[in-house]
């Protein structure tokens, strides 16, 4: 059985009161000044920071994370609990948080489902005391590196028709009315990943009385189905720059899907290099 990756506001007081966590909260810094989960450090830059598959970028990649996390107190004996505002306001931001502690081969992670908005609406206490967390050595194992694709490996899946490229990006990008969510022209090229299929981001998650919350394995394998994944089809995930692909990403491997990787440069990396193909205006 696979453990849960997504944990209600009440496991995470438990597991708190339980056994060593850092508490990770992706939010701005303004937001997490006025009131966050008791305990929590702040690691904006989780979401901010953008991207590039070249060696040289995945090495900055690696490095500034490793720093990050372990400044924060994560030496691979703790659990690491993320979250953001809610499922839905952050782009995935908690969920891109997970999948680079995925990558970076962090042993114990969990994401706190409906984020801070269900820390509040459950009645949990909040915290404005900004924590000094006493930094640990992070460590970096070889275990997650298979999960990130660099252009040359999404160049292979455009051309494997078992892999399915599927683009999680908000429609105005789909349709290739827009380049990226910071502004229509913020990239140099508009349009889609040659041969992606399309399911937005938003698809995975439906409405609670405590907010957004990702659908259950079997509404999530129903999503997966208008676009032929199976648990055992192999996925290729991209959005803008990682973070709404990673909030699928957990969708799909809590719903059982084996085999997704995140081309976690994504638009923001392969619009820019106009060596690569791409289909522009409407989808056929």
């Amino acid at each position: 059985m696979i453990e849960k990756t997504l944990i209600s506001p009440q496991e995470l007081e438990a597991l708190v009161a339980a056994e060593p966590c850092v508490v990770i909260d992706t939010r701005a810094p303004d937001a997490f000044a006025a009131g966050h989960v008791p305990g929590a450090v702040n690691l904006h830059d989780i979401f901010t920071y953008l991207a590039t598959s070249t060696p040289e970028g995945i090495a900055e990649l690696r490095s500034k994370f490793a720093e990050e996390f372990g400044s924060v107190g994560l030496s691979g004996e703790e659990t690491a609990v993320i979250y953001e505002q809610s499922m839905n306001t952050g782009f995935g931001q908690s969920c891109r948080g997970y999948f680079l502690l995925q990558y970076l081969g962090y042993p114990k992670v969990k994401v706190l489902h409906g984020g801070f908005a269900a820390w509040e609406a459950a009645g949990l206490a909040t915290s404005t005391d900004a924590p000094a967390p006493e930094p640990k050595t992070f460590p970096l194992p070889e275990t997650g590196k298979d999960l990130m694709m660099d252009t040359a490996a999404m160049l292979d899946a455009v051309k494997d028709e078992k892999v399915v490229k599927l683009d999680v990006r908000d429609i105005d990008e789909w349709i290739a009315e827009s380049s990226s969510p910071y502004g229509k022209d913020f990239c140099p090229r508009k349009g889609r990943i040659p041969g992606a299929r399309w399911i937005e981001w938003y698809r995975m998650m439906k409405p609670t009385a405590d907010g957004p919350m990702i659908k259950t394995k079997e509404e999530v394998l129903a999503e997966c189905a208008t676009v032929g994944i199976t648990p055992e089809t192999p996925v290729a995930l991209y959005c803008f720059k990682g973070a709404r692909a990673s909030n699928t990403y957990l969708a799909l491997k809590e719903a059982g899907v084996k085999d997704v990787k995140i081309y976690f440069g994504s638009w923001n990396e392969w619009s820019r290099d106009p060596s690569l193909p791409i289909e522009e205006g409407l989808p056929y």
